[in-house]
């Protein structure tokens, strides 16, 4: 089974254009203009650090490319739809296993291809509701357009935005993990889906 092969593919296509948002600037206005401008901010910035197609990158370089296309994505609440009621049974101890699986992996694999991230951007519509937002896009990379929605909330705990899903094409990426974990766990339970994991981020 090649498990989040498929649908990290369109995790990662899914972040286009949304994983630009600087939390630390915080957002004074919660307002669409505010949010729009901060994501063409930090859509060139990572377009700057990508340079053109076919440039080799450092470590660092690497490391840099990482953080930004993963800083805001809210991987405890893409886990816990997931895994549905059997988040619920587990211990914090396994829920912070569970998560930073899920999480070493998808980092892992997000620089897989790159490209992706340079394509351009429209913003068709931006919608700020109290805490939420919800972000409509429309990818392009050469001749292939991809229209995504970001559903995203805002903690003040940590005053910043984060992700918590992406429809591609009117496919959620949230509901597509919590498919394939739910089959898993159906078919041969948690410890099951908890082991393929761990080889998995191991590797």
């Amino acid at each position: 089974m090649k498990l989040l092969n498929k649908v990290t593919i369109v995790f990662l296509s899914a972040l286009l254009g949304f994983i630009f948002f600087n939390p630390a600037n915080s957002f004074g206005q919660l307002d669409s203009s505010s949010v729009r401008n901060l994501l063409e901010e930090r859509d060139k910035e990572m377009k700057d650090l990508l340079g053109p197609k076919g440039t080799e990158y450092t470590q660092k370089q690497r490391d840099q490319l990482k953080d930004i296309i993963n800083g805001i994505i809210d991987y405890r609440a893409m886990a816990q739809q997931a895994l549905q009621t059997t988040y619920d049974t587990l211990s914090e101890e396994q829920r912070t296993e569970f998560v930073d699986l899920f999480s070493t992996i998808i980092r892992d694999q997000s620089l897989n291809k790159l490209d992706i991230y340079r394509a351009d951007i429209k913003y068709e519509q931006i919608k700020v509701e109290d805490s939420s937002a919800t972000v409509q896009t429309l990818a392009q990379l050469e001749r292939v357009r991809t229209p995504v929605t970001y559903n995203m909330k805002y903690k003040g705990e940590s005053e910043q935005w984060v992700v918590t899903d992406m429809i591609i094409d009117d496919v959620s990426t949230a509901g597509s993990y919590q498919r394939q974990f739910q089959n898993v766990i159906r078919k041969k339970g948690y410890n099951s889906l908890l082991e393929t994991l761990r080889k998995r981020a191991a590797k």
